[in-house]
């Protein structure tokens, strides 16, 4: 999975500008992000109409809070560059949740 680069919102959109994309934002630190962790690569290989991209927290407060992304675990999903769906929450997110979310975000 791909760790996304420092930037704004405007140069994450204009990254995200074709195709679909997963955004899954986490941190070290967060035990509910270590819990879904390794699920991921199952998820990715699962869902590979997607690019996962994740997005560390703490390297990227600016751009949380531009998303209003304030609880980790969350997901966000773009397409050509636009927000399509969101799971975001400061709740622990289980495999099934986040599949349950993806399907309905195809």
């Amino acid at each position: 999975m791909e760790m996304l680069a420092k930037m704004n919102k405007a140069e994450m959109e204009a990254k995200l500008a074709n195709g679909a994309y997963v955004l899954f934002f986490t941190a070290d630190w967060c035990p509910d992000c270590r819990f879904i962790k390794p699920a991921m690569p199952e998820i990715e290989a699962e869902f590979k109409e997607f690019t996962f991209i994740q997005v560390d927290r703490d390297e990227n407060l600016d751009l949380c809070q531009e998303l209003m992304v304030m609880g980790i675990p969350s997901f966000i999903v773009y397409r050509d560059g636009k927000e399509v769906a969101r799971f975001v929450n400061k709740d622990r997110k289980t495999k099934a949740e986040v599949t349950a979310f993806l399907s309905a975000a195809k």
